[in-house]
């Protein structure tokens, strides 16, 4: 499984100073099931998509790239997440295009190094 991590990373409250730790450990698809994965949808009918890191484990990830947005202690807190994040989409974008938000922000940041 290939996972990217978004530059401006989304992560629980308190979370902060974990971050490095978690970003290894879900590359390693260690099991952490705590964690909830907010990431870009797949397909392009939704923009985002969230579940427990547990599923990283099974077969079908193991081909499959995954943009990681944000990372949550638990299914409230990644409802949370994803209202923050669509939050300041909307505030800086003034639509709710979520994706074109990220990856916007991203390809920038690829540009820049910042």
């Amino acid at each position: 499984m290939h996972v990217k991590f978004y530059c401006d990373l989304y992560v629980s409250q308190g979370w902060q100073r974990k971050k490095a730790t978690l970003k290894r450990k879900l590359k390693k698809k260690k099991l952490l099931p705590s964690v909830y994965i907010i990431a870009l949808s797949q397909g392009s009918q939704n923009q985002l998509e969230f579940f427990s890191s547990v599923l990283l484990r099974q077969h079908v990830f193991d081909h499959s790239g995954l943009f990681v947005v944000g990372m949550a202690d638990g299914y409230s807190e990644a409802l949370f997440l994803v209202e923050q994040i669509t939050d300041n989409a909307y505030h800086k974008t003034g639509t709710a295009d979520i994706r074109r938000f990220i990856q916007e922000r991203q390809e920038e940041f690829e540009k820049t190094g910042r």
